[in-house]
Formats: C-alpha cells, sequence, structure tokens
C-alpha cells in the first residue's frame, strides 16, 4: 500500500492557486485562496511539522474565511426596487449584487416626455440609457430606421470610448428611464477593470438584440416590397 505523500496536497494548493490568480472577480480569489491553504495545511502537519509554516497557512484561512464571509453577507444586505431588477437581470447579469448596486446607483431614474431627444446623430451619447417603460424611435439621415421598446438600452454602442452616434434617438412616448452620465461612466469603469469586461458582455449582448430585430425589420419591409 502506498504510503501517503503530503506533497500532493501541495501540489493541489498550488493549481488552485493558480487558478485564483487568472479569474476577474475578487470574491472568487478569495475563495481560491481559502481552499488552497486549506490544501496546505496537510503539508504542514504531516510533511514538514514547522510550527510556523501551519501558523501562516492556518491565519491565511482564517483571513479569507473572514473576509468571505464578509462579502457574502454584504451582498445579503444588498436589495432591489422592481425596477432595478429588471434592469440588472436584462443587462447586468453578470455583476454581482454589490457591483449591479453601486452601478445603479451612480445613475438616475427620471420621467421623459415625449418627443425628447435622448441622442443626436454625429454627436457624442452624452449618457447611457435604459429604456425602463416607453417607446422610441432611432432616425438616421432624417429616415426612421428603427424603432425601441421596453427594457432597451440606449447608447451602449459608443458610450465606452466616447465615439459619435450613428443614429438620432427620439421618444416617441412619455417613458420611464434610468442612465447614467458616459464621462461618469468611464471614470467609474476606469477603477473597476472587471466589472468593466462583465459591462462590455452586456451590450455586446444588447446590441446582437438589435441587429436581430433590425434585420427582422428590413426582411419584412423586403417582403412587403
Amino acid at each position: 500500500m502506498a504510503s501517503f505523500d503530503p506533497a500532493w496536497f501541495g501540489y493541489g494548493a498550488l493549481l488552485v492557486l493558480l487558478a485564483a490568480s487568472l479569474v476577474a472577480r475578487v470574491d472568487h480569489v478569495r475563495i481560491g485562496l481559502a481552499i488552497a491553504a486549506l490544501l496546505a495545511l496537510p503539508v504542514a502537519v504531516f510533511g514538514w511539522r514547522g510550527t510556523g509554516y501551519s501558523l501562516l497557512i492556518l491565519a491565511i484561512l482564517l483571513v479569507n474565511l473572514g473576509l468571505i464571509a464578509r462579502l457574502w453577507l454584504n451582498r445579503a444586505k444588498v436589495s432591489f426596487s422592481a425596477e432595478e431588477q429588471a434592469l440588472r437581470d436584462r443587462h447586468f447579469d453578470g455583476l454581482g449584487a454589490v457591483a449591479a448596486r453601486a452601478l445603479i446607483d451612480q445613475g438616475h431614474w427620471i420621467s421623459a416626455k415625449r418627443g425628447e431627444m435622448l441622442i443626436r446623430e454625429n454627436e457624442a451619447a452624452p449618457c447611457l440609457f435604459y429604456l425602463a417603460e416607453g417607446t422610441a424611435a432611432i432616425h438616421r439621415d432624417g429616415q426612421d430606421v428603427g424603432a425601441l421598446a421596453d427594457g432597451a438600452l440606449i447608447g451602449e454602442a459608443t458610450v465606452l470610448d466616447g465615439t459619435n452616434a450613428t443614429g438620432t434617438v427620439v421618444l416617441t412616448s412619455n417613458s420611464r428611464l434610468w442612465f447614467i452620465p458616459a464621462a461618469g461612466l468611464r471614470a467609474w469603469l476606469a477603477a473597476r477593470p472587471d466589472v468593466a469586461a462583465a459591462l462590455h458582455e452586456g451590450f455586446a449582448r444588447a446590441l446582437r438584440g438589435k441587429l436581430a430585430t433590425a434585420n427582422a425589420r428590413i426582411a419584412d419591409r423586403s417582403s412587403i416590397a
């Protein structure tokens, strides 16, 4: 029968540490560190038998378990209204509760009237908008090229890089909106690269949905013609 080799636990701890270094979310890194410390503990107890080493590993484990508990407690305290939860589910589902709460708090909720222009063609989008309730039209070169309804993001294609919008967006009904100024959003995300990466994914998904709708609209017009 093969003898117990504590080195395997050490190898496991190193692999977990390597994996933890590759993840973006801080809470996942903490979990990885805690697992690595737990795997390394038998090496200290059964292998090297170094008291100082054992205490250090135990300290790493306890510190990270405490940080994980604090993160989970903070997450449990976070709450969302119905319209905030709808925004999160539709476009911020890649963010944890704490990050989503912080991002939503950077913006503002407003009621806007029919006819208000949100974005002007060939100008940088002033804000990122979320159309919680209502409808909007997209115009390009004076032509109606699309429509937006409840749940749509507006300005996500250009708000992060500050490039000019390719169309004008005008509300076609009284609407309920959430918005965040473009400059403020970029500054906020610059200090949070993990949040920025998740937001890019959500924006890409929103754009794919718009393209699918636009293609269907073009196909319908072609069939009528």
